[in-house]
């Protein structure tokens, strides 16, 4: 074993994809649903990115995890059965993406059991992955994810690898997948003036190079690489080809494995 990864695995790489769609735009402000330019901005993610994401994926034999609300599943069911063909994680993503530091403890084991029954009754399969909305979990989220049997949330911060969080899941500690908000395409991309959303709108070489560089600190680290990306943003073409060229650099750095989070963290759980 090399570091914390299993045989000579320096480095393991998670591609993720929170597809909001409107679902984001409408529980930030209801209103926003009447504005046409901005829902058909967000719809472009899971109508016209994500079907390209998956063919880019499919060219790398790279396998992701998306995190869907329950809200985007209902209205595109046969994009989830796709996502789920190819052999991509479907993760909890709450039902109109819902912030859990937003509502009553009551509010969001609503919308925990909400989201989990939907995307149960479209894939036939039980979320066991939960990444929360605007990545802000509140006091009762750890419970409740204990509660309902996640194997992992991946929402938190407090490493560059994963970690064992106090809750514990059929024997098993739950584990924690974390993110930042650096390997995030939103805070580079986003740009909606009638929503008051008035990004950087950087450029993808700009963007590539963020990545890589934070790549390859975890990667002479030996730690996880973990990326987060909204079709929406990430989709348009020239982004996509960046996204292309990051996952083509990153394959060439010996012992690096891509891996679905779910199979992370259930790796991390039973070995560690």
């Amino acid at each position: 074993m090399s570091g914390i990864w299993p045989g000579d695995t320096k480095c393991v790489s998670m591609l993720t994809f929170d597809v909001d769609g409107v679902s984001s735009w409408i529980r930030r402000n209801p209103d926003y649903g009447n504005l046409p330019s901005l829902m058909s901005m967000a719809e472009y993610g899971p109508s016209v990115a994500t079907p390209r994401i998956l063919d880019i994926l499919d060219n790398h034999d790279v396998k992701a995890s998306f995190y869907i609300p329950g809200y985007v599943a209902d209205t595109h069911e046969s994009l989830v059965l796709d996502i789920l063909s190819r052999g991509h994680e479907i993760g909890h993503h709450g039902y109109m993406h819902e912030a859990p530091a937003s509502m009553t403890p009551n509010e969001e084991e609503e919308i925990l059991t909400k989201g989990i029954e939907t995307i149960t009754r479209i894939t036939g399969q039980r979320p066991h992955g939960y990444r929360s909305p605007n990545w802000e979990l509140s006091p009762s989220s750890l419970s409740l994810l204990e509660k309902y049997e996640m194997i992992y949330d991946s929402s938190l911060m407090g490493d560059d690898a994963p970690y064992f969080l106090d809750q514990r899941v059929n024997d098993h500690p739950m584990v924690e997948i974390p993110i930042h908000w650096l390997l995030d395409d939103a805070p580079n991309f986003v740009y909606a003036p009638s929503a008051n959303r008035l990004g950087p709108m950087r450029g993808p070489d700009e963007v590539y190079d963020n990545w890589l560089r934070e790549f390859e600190g975890l990667y002479r680290y030996g730690r996880a690489f973990t990326l987060t990306m909204h079709p929406q943003y990430i989709g348009r073409p020239g982004r996509l080809l960046m996204l292309d060229r990051l996952i083509s650099t990153i394959k060439s750095y010996p012992n690096v494995e891509f891996k679905r989070v779910i199979d992370v963290a259930q790796w991390w759980r039973d070995n560690k």
